[in-house]
């Protein structure tokens, strides 16, 4: 959150026409992009529904009214959440009192579970939402990664949410043996209108993609950027989000021939080193050869061994099962390794080919079913 939320108490804006059909929160830049897609198609369909969100830019653009960036202060892991709480408990608070002035129709909470789950049991507890005797009807998107970790986490949301649509045709299983309508939408990177922000070329630099979060990126990009100069050989570029990750990047000082670029124009790679992200996702659609890094919190990463209980980190790996992108973590994560992953993805061509293969199948498992898209699901709640 910026300096003025914290030395002023946060206000969130009445709904501009006095009314709200649909409230979406997305807290991370993934769900922000994730949901305004549903957003845009939900809008072209339904051209009078009014949509309000604490999400990101993407939602304002979409054309919801965005109450709060909630982007700007997202975190990740157990210890970078504790030192926000405070922020995160008056946001939290304030968000509560908004929804119990201006009643939206429907709440459509987009991934980011450890907010949007506690709201999802809050309202059902103050008796806002239908699962409390209330009027609001309380949908998700985008499902908490339950086959990782916490998997008791389906219970309650049976308990506290109305539906869920989620992205991975796997998903659905996972709640079976609970009262909660789950359905399978598609994955939005293979919708027929998605434009993806990198392709593979032979001939292009290097990706770097650290991230989307401060505390990640800070991380992450310097295992990166080192894995890279190990490389030792030719141009990168490093994709970010946002202003705030832009000063991140900047603060590693990266050589002249590692460039920092915005979000928004398509990159040509021919290799990628990437966190484990929504970013590697682009890049294995696109059929870019690489490798995962992870660097954390040492805490964090001591808890998330006990809880997490996974054979791979990159969701194309684990819907492949198999390591379409080897995964360097913690200490794993050398100069050295990284240096030799790229080699291989430039000078091997069965890398290449497989990486073609590997992404094919990707396509082919995430494609949209007959159901219709997360527009069409939610359309049908309103």
């Amino acid at each position: 959150m910026s300096a003025d939320s914290k030395s002023a108490p946060l206000h969130l804006p009445p709904p501009t026409g006095g009314r709200v059909d649909v409230l979406v929160v997305a807290g991370e830049h993934s769900g922000d992009e994730h949901a305004a897609r549903m957003v845009r198609e939900l809008r072209a369909k339904q051209p009078g529904v009014v949509v309000a969100a604490l999400g990101g830019p993407e939602l304002a653009a979409a054309g919801a009214q965005l109450l709060h960036d909630l982007t700007a202060s997202s975190v990740v892991g157990f210890v970078e959440v504790v030192k926000h709480y405070p922020e995160f408990r008056a946001l939290f608070a304030e968000t509560l009192r908004w929804i119990a002035e201006h009643q939206p129709r429907v709440i459509c909470l987009v991934d980011y579970p450890g907010f949007n789950l506690r709201l999802a049991a809050a309202l059902r507890e103050r008796g806002l939402s239908v699962k409390g005797g209330g009027k609001i009807k309380t949908l998700f998107y985008i499902s908490p990664q339950i086959w990782a970790w916490k998997a008791k986490r389906r219970f309650t949301m049976a308990r506290d949410l109305d539906a869920l649509a989620v992205i991975f045709p796997f998903e659905p299983a996972c709640y079976a043996d609970t009262t909660l309508p789950v359905e399978f939408v598609g994955h939005p990177f293979v919708a027929a209108d998605y434009a993806s922000p990198v392709r593979y070329d032979p001939a292009g630099p290097v990706l770097l993609l650290p991230g989307s979060r401060r505390q990640a990126v800070a991380r992450i990009f310097p295992v990166l950027l080192r894995g890279f100069e190990a490389f030792g050989r030719g141009e990168a570029v490093v994709l970010y989000p946002s202003d705030a990750i832009r000063e991140v990047l900047q603060a590693a000082n990266p050589p002249a021939n590692v460039r920092l670029q915005p979000m928004g124009t398509p990159v040509a790679a021919s290799a990628v080193l990437t966190s484990s992200g929504t970013m590697s996702m682009h890049c294995a659609l696109a059929a870019i050869p690489g490798a995962i890094a992870y660097h954390t919190n040492p805490l964090t990463y001591l808890l998330a061994r006990y809880w997490v209980k996974i054979d791979y980190i990159g969701i194309a790996n684990l819907l492949l099962k198999e390591p379409m992108y080897p995964e360097f973590i913690q200490g794993a994560a050398t100069p050295a390794a990284l240096a030799a992953e790229l080699h291989a993805c430039v000078e091997d061509p069965r890398r290449r080919a497989r990486t073609a293969e590997q992404a094919a199948r990707l396509r082919t498992l995430l494609s949209q079913p007959a159901g219709g898209t997360a527009a069409d699901w939610l359309a049908r709640f309103l």
